[in-house]
């Protein structure tokens, strides 16, 4: 949530996304750890020709207010982009397609910045999501021992 780190994935981010090729229209996941993620790439993407909006997924539904699982500007139709902070089991990004898909939304895929390399990249893609990680936990590790 530093300045550095916001400024630095917002628009690696938004390279990645667009590179995928997929169609997007808004960019989310599960509260907490999507949550700046989310927005830093929604910032990145606001002086493209397709901006992206951001929203956020709780992890349970308001029993007052709106009672809504998705906060933000997500709407019925919206092509999305699932984003994690760190992939594990690959749960966390599940329910938000979860959620996405039962607000009427479709997921383009499902963008992490890390992968831990345990399982959950493996479970996602078997749930017929495609993936995109900025890193994954042996490189990060790797460059820890370099150094």
């Amino acid at each position: 949530m530093s300045p550095d780190g916001l400024a630095l994935i917002g628009p690696l981010a938004l390279a990645a996304v667009y590179q995928s090729g997929w169609q997007v229209d808004a960019i989310g996941g599960l509260t907490l750890g999507a949550d700046p993620i989310s927005y830093a790439i929604a910032y990145a993407s606001a002086s493209s020709d397709t901006p992206l909006r951001a929203f956020t997924v709780r992890k349970e539904a308001k029993a007052h207010g709106t009672g809504r699982l998705i906060e933000g500007p997500f709407r019925e139709g919206d092509r999305v982009v699932v984003v994690e902070d760190v992939i594990t089991t690959g749960g966390s990004a599940l329910r938000a397609v979860e959620a996405v898909r039962g607000a009427g939304g479709s997921v383009s895929g499902v963008l992490a910045l890390v992968d831990r390399e345990e399982g959950g990249r493996a479970a996602l893609e078997d749930a017929g999501l495609s993936v995109i990680v900025l890193a994954r936990a042996s490189e990060i590790v790797g460059r820890l021992h370099d150094s």
